[in-house]
């Protein structure tokens, strides 16, 4: 075989090496996967989401309401406009820090146990300590705190804070706009921090049964970890056989070069 066509089969080889390791099977793409699914019914899944309830370091905003101004100024940090602010540190600058005995200290009423309550229930706990200072009081308690980070395989992996009192894994990965095609759909890790420490669980966005999962539902300070397919690294040990054979048909055409010549 000459110089000039070992230099083609090398080349051939490197792009046929490199076309597959950039293949990833069309079945481990599509979520919820079930034949069960049909376009003529809906299916109806049972899964009702557990409230949160407040933990030490939480931020919360707490609006208090009444026919007495000048009450209202002292016991509502900022105004109105910073509440509705999307800036992350304006909130916090605005909110309550929930302590490490499980309080907050409010002005005038003095500090109030949050800690284990929902917001429900920490509203009208608040509404109690207010009540016995600010004539009828409206305390309207919402979570500044609810921040989720997204990792690895994602398009766009960083911290999301979510304004809002309830989000889904699907909602916080579409967030981070969606896994790449190398993302490991069968194998996201899920760190959750509790009392009583991290935990860590492994959710399968293909299996409809994440649906019926109380995990299916994220709580504030999660996060997402979602691991590379075996393809990824794959491909990249195929691009470095690839700079390899390169270097090799380089100089197997210049020796074909001088050896024509």
């Amino acid at each position: 075989m000459s110089l000039s066509s070992l230099s083609r089969l090398i080349t051939v080889i490197i792009l046929t090496l490199t076309g597959l390791g950039s293949c990833v099977s069309q079945k481990k793409l599509p979520y919820l996967q079930n034949p069960a699914f049909t376009t003529q019914q809906a299916t109806t899944i049972d899964n009702t989401p557990s409230p949160y309830r407040l933990q030490n370091s939480d931020i919360i905003s707490i609006r208090v309401q009444s026919a007495q101004a000048e009450l209202n100024t002292s016991l509502n940090i900022t105004g109105s406009q910073t509440l509705y602010s999307s800036e992350p540190g304006v909130l916090y600058l605005s909110g309550y820090s929930v302590d490490e005995r499980g309080q907050v200290t409010l002005p005038t009423a003095g500090k109030v146990k949050v800690q284990g309550l929902t917001l429900d229930e920490a509203q009208n706990a608040i509404q109690k300590a207010v009540a016995l200072y600010v004539r009828d009081a409206t305390v309207l308690v919402k979570l500044l705190s609810f921040k989720v980070t997204i990792l690895g395989e994602v398009r766009t992996p960083g911290r999301y804070f979510i304004y809002s009192s309830q989000a889904t894994l699907l909602e916080a990965l579409g967030m981070a706009g969606d896994l790449t095609e190398f993302g490991n759909r069968e194998n996201v890790k899920l760190v959750r921090q509790t009392p009583k420490g991290s935990e860590v669980v492994l959710l399968n966005l293909t299996d409809p049964n994440l649906l019926k999962s109380p995990y299916y539902y994220l709580m504030p300070n999660d996060a997402l970890y979602v691991e590379p397919l075996k393809a990824r690294s794959s491909r990249a040990n195929i691009n470095n056989l690839g700079i390899v054979f390169s270097g090799i048909s380089a100089v197997a055409l210049i020796l074909s070069f001088f050896v024509n010549n």
